[in-house]
């Protein structure tokens, strides 16, 4: 028969036990959670191809000189030994010789992803992210004047540009909404780190959690380059169609008539 000292310590070994378990899933859970958000440096592969080119060597981080870049360690919710970074704290100041990339010797971190129109690499073309504005916490949208993001903003009236639009609530004053434009973004956070508010109202996601997706299927018909595209897609397939075949099978089939 178990003693009370047994009972309670068998109740002691269970409440550990399951505080441990609930421990390491919660951790689970978070890992998996932070990893998804993740940001990486200029240049970076596609997540899934990064995680499998980076060797995890730190070079990027000891090129940066603002110190941004850290490496993953144990705990933090992401591949052990990646790079990252977190713009609130220390966001990526687009350095134009872009150190972090040209060191890069696995090209996990790609100069080529920097480049458009075969013109050299610039960092203005980075895409590490897309700054995101939660109009209900940022002032500039309750009608108080704040361009904190708009005047930090590297590529300022590039990447966020200021609309003005009618106070209603006083019907005499304007209010000066940021706006973020996705094709200039460069996710540097810059903006994220310059917010003035306790938890900043603009903050920057991978492109994959800030992006939708219409569908290829609709185009844009007052853009003649997209109209282009369609068209483009249509003499595709029908150059792909086999005539020949289709030919034989009705043949084959006696549906053609002698």
């Amino acid at each position: 028969m178990a003693t009370r000292r047994k009972v309670i310590q068998r109740m002691m070994e269970g409440a550990v036990f399951m505080g441990t378990g609930g421990l390491i899933w919660g951790k689970a859970i978070q890992t998996t959670t932070k990893a998804d958000y993740v940001l990486r440096p200029p240049g970076a592969l596609k997540e899934k191809n990064f995680l499998k080119a980076c060797i995890k060597c730190g070079q990027c981080v000891e090129a940066c000189p603002y110190d941004t870049l850290k490496l993953a360690e144990p705990g933090d919710g992401i591949a052990n030994g990646t790079p990252y970074f977190e713009p609130r704290s220390i966001p990526c100041y687009l350095c134009t010789d872009m150190p972090c990339t040209d060191s890069c010797p696995s090209g996990a971190l790609d100069l080529k992803l920097l480049t458009k129109e075969e013109k050299p690499a610039d960092i203005n073309n980075a895409k590490m992210g897309l700054a995101v504005i939660h109009k209900e916490s940022c002032l500039a949208y309750w009608g108080i004047r704040c361009e904190a993001c708009y005047r930090a903003c590297p590529l300022i009236d590039k990447a966020i540009t200021l609309d003005y639009e009618v106070n209603k609530r006083t019907g005499m004053h304007a209010k000066l909404l940021p706006i973020v434009h996705s094709d200039v973004c460069t996710g540097c956070g810059v903006c994220e780190q310059s917010c003035i508010a306790e938890k900043a109202a603009i903050f920057v996601l991978p492109l994959d959690k800030s992006t939708g997706e219409v569908g290829d299927h609709y185009i844009k018909g007052w853009e003649k380059k997209d109209e282009n595209r369609i068209n483009d897609d249509v003499k595709k397939v029908d150059d792909e169609k086999d005539v020949e075949s289709a030919i034989d099978y009705l043949n084959d089939n006696d549906l053609i008539d002698d």
